[in-house]
């Protein structure tokens, strides 16, 4: 009965240690599992930075207020540095005796007894794990750990070093993850809230300057920059939790576009025009790639490119893909020059929309003689 007990405390540290996720989680189950376990006061576990001393430790048997007067976290020295570098277990009677040991602050509790560990993943040392004064229940105090706690113990690490490994790998996933998620929302908010600023602030002008001459029209230019301004707080929440764009949800590809280029045509100088043919309700990654790709075209046109004319087309191809063209007469430029430079994350970001939905992006342009962007997606 009191294997099978020993057996099944053992089974449960192990789970426990394995379900954890987090770094820190794993760190203090593996110390309250081991210092339940081996019937010790106090557990330890160090995880050494490059700098001598130590990224984290992790205490049990300490209260908090002990701890903060204990003062900042220990050096890499005495018998701590020996479980790190000579990558050895310490089996001690008293840790105060030890030729190596070099005291420990004022508000230390006092050790004894010392059973140390390495965790070790092959030849690289993950941490160092120690226990101190064996619980004893034998009236002339004599306990101490024994050869079979060491075993134990032993035990606990192989598994803490596998469990802490799995750990670090899910944070680095989990950073992977977050810099993918950052590099999404600059994408959007490139890609969408700075093209509903630039017809903002396209269609104040166009406020200001009718305010004078023609005052109806200046309110109704007014109620627009309200419209505008909403849809880009609508975008803004879009990019951050990755809805559709807003207009996408309720009106569609064809209508959505359709609006977007009757503003830019009112609040621009320029002639900006919108076709669409045979084209039917696509998937919709397929309508927000299309829309992004579109918006980013008309902003290089009309901000960057000093165009006068601006034609926006959607049409169905014969194999049931949709193309979308977006062709303007300014000042045009040198792609290949553009790349090589590494410049103009707008081209970047309408690749990587044509790609994130298995279509392709193609550019046209040649200084002097304006720019052709097309994007193909494939049909369903």
């Amino acid at each position: 009965m009191v294997i099978r007990t020993g057996l099944a405390a053992v089974s449960a540290a192990l789970l426990a240690m394995n379900r954890q996720v987090e770094v820190r989680e794993v760190l203090q189950t593996i110390v309250h599992s081991a210092r339940d376990l081996l019937d010790a006061e106090y557990a330890a576990l160090g995880v050494p930075d490059d700098r001598g001393g130590f990224a984290q430790f992790v205490v049990a048997g300490v209260s908090d207020e002990q701890w903060k007067a204990i003062g900042p976290l220990p050096r890499r020295h005495g018998i701590l540095a020996a479980m790190l570098d000579d990558a050895a277990p310490q089996r001690l009677a008293d840790v105060r005796h030890d030729p190596r040991f070099e005291g420990w602050p004022a508000a230390h509790p006092e050790l004894s007894d010392f059973l140390g560990m390495p965790i070790a993943d092959g030849d690289e040392v993950l941490g160092a794990l120690f226990l101190a004064n064996k619980r004893c229940t034998r009236p002339d105090g004599g306990c101490a750990f024994t050869a079979e706690d060491e075993d134990l113990l032993r035990v606990l690490a192989e598994h803490a070093a596998i469990a802490l490994n799995n750990a670090r790998l899910y944070e680095r996933a989990r950073e992977l993850t977050i810099a993918g998620e950052r590099s999404r929302i600059a994408h959007e908010l490139h890609d969408a809230v700075s093209q509903k600023l630039f017809s903002l602030r396209l269609t104040a002008q166009a406020a200001t300057a009718l305010v004078d001459r023609d005052p109806r029209r200046a309110k109704d230019e007014l109620h627009e920059i309200a419209r505008l301004a909403a849809d880009a707080a609508d975008e803004l929440r879009a990019a951050v939790v990755e809805l559709r764009p807003a207009a996408l949800e309720e009106d569609g590809l064809v209508a959505t576009l359709r609006a977007q280029v009757r503003v830019l045509d009112r609040a621009h100088t320029a002639s900006v025009t919108f076709t669409a043919d045979g084209v039917r309700a696509l998937p919709a990654p397929q309508e927000e790639a299309a829309l992004r790709v579109a918006q980013e075209a008309l902003h290089n046109a009309l901000r960057h490119a000093g165009a006068t004319t601006v034609a926006v087309s959607l049409a169905r191809r014969d194999g049931g893909g949709t193309t979308l063209r977006v062709t303007d007469d300014g000042h045009g430029f040198d792609p290949g020059a553009v790349r090589r430079a590494g410049r103009h994350l707008g081209l970047v970001s309408m690749r990587d929309r044509a790609a994130s939905v298995g279509g392709t992006l193609s550019v046209q342009s040649e200084p002097g003689k304006g720019t052709e962007i097309e994007m193909e997606v494939p049909g369903v």
